[in-house]
């Protein structure tokens, strides 16, 4: 499945896309309890269906077979009530819009790691973004007055299904609920005048997702995709997650060795080689820009990067 959150008439909720057309997952499982005669059917769907990713994904797999169903009924019933829309007819968010945990892996790609003039890391290189960088696949990247040092990242991702504590790399991949595509924006300058990085990388919408979740049934080997990052149509990044120093078995044994990971938490595996700050002469994004990531078997995720004349000041 290609999970969604999608917003219809201001109202957010989570989906899935079918041949361009988008299934609303809690309106469809509620109407099929209901044609089944289950009593309680709105409240079943709620707990099975929420119209949150995170509490989606809360459900394991239960929930997902059922969105399966859901996706079958909504395809195959016709109904007054409106399960399925056109993919123009609603706005596409970003697939997890407030994760509880973001975390980001710095220095993964061999490339990426040679360019920086550093050297490989013994351990991952682990730091944060937030809940206020997310934004979605239909969104404008906002350039803040407070520095001209914009940077693309871009990142493949993967999202927790299930609560991971202690995790051997042997199993890692059933706690996965499936895979995104994330664009690391960051603030070189902010991220670079301390020690650490967090100033550079956790401004408002410093962080487009999506445009969906492909679930890992559907993905099952995440150690062979091509990515690829193109700025107005030329190409800044370009790798394969066979690359990866520390693969995503590898970063769930780690990370789930320092702390729980819970459904809906996100962790960004890594940009490859080729960003704006380290190229000679240097080359940041500016406004006007349109930055593309492709992933293969996940998609494409493409970003408009806007100049903003206030909001954030530093």
């Amino acid at each position: 499945m290609k999970l969604l959150t999608f917003t219809h008439n201001g109202k957010s909720r989570i989906g899935a896309i079918e041949n361009e057309k988008v299934v609303d997952l809690h309106a469809a499982l509620e109407l099929k309890f209901e044609t089944e005669g289950k009593l309680r059917a709105a409240q079943l769907a709620e707990a099975y269906i929420p119209e949150d990713m995170t509490g989606f994904l809360q459900g394991g797999k239960e929930s997902l077979d059922l969105a399966q169903e859901s996706i079958s009924f909504a395809l195959e019933t016709e109904t007054a009530v409106q399960l399925v829309f056109d993919r123009e007819e609603v706005k596409i968010e970003a697939p997890v819009p407030a994760p509880g945990k973001m975390i980001c892996v710095g220095h993964n790609y061999r490339e990426h790691i040679l360019e920086m003039k550093r050297e490989l890391p013994a351990f991952p290189v682990v730091f944060a973004k937030f809940a206020n960088t997310v934004i979605g696949p239909e969104d404008n990247i906002p350039f803040y007055p407070v520095s001209d040092q914009l940077d693309y990242e871009a990142e493949f991702a993967f999202v927790i299904g299930k609560r991971a504590k202690n995790v051997t790399q042997a199993n890692a991949l059933d706690y996965v609920a499936g895979y995104t595509i994330v664009n690391d924006i960051t603030y070189r300058d902010l991220q670079r005048r301390t020690l650490q990085w967090l100033q550079g990388k956790s401004i408002d919408g410093s962080a487009p997702m999506g445009p969906w979740l492909v679930t890992s049934d559907e993905l099952v080997d995440p150690s062979d995709l091509d990515i690829v990052l193109t700025v107005n149509g030329e190409n800044r990044q370009k790798s394969n997650t066979g690359n990866l120093v520390f693969s995503v078995q590898y970063l769930i044994e780690f990370l789930s060795k320092l702390m729980t990971l819970e459904p809906g938490d996100i962790i960004l595996t890594g940009t490859p080689g080729g960003v704006g700050v380290a190229r000679d002469p240097q080359i940041f994004l500016k406004d006007g820009d349109y930055v593309r990531i492709e992933v293969d078997k996940v998609g494409v995720l493409e970003n408009k990067v806007v100049k903003q004349s206030i909001g954030v000041t530093v």
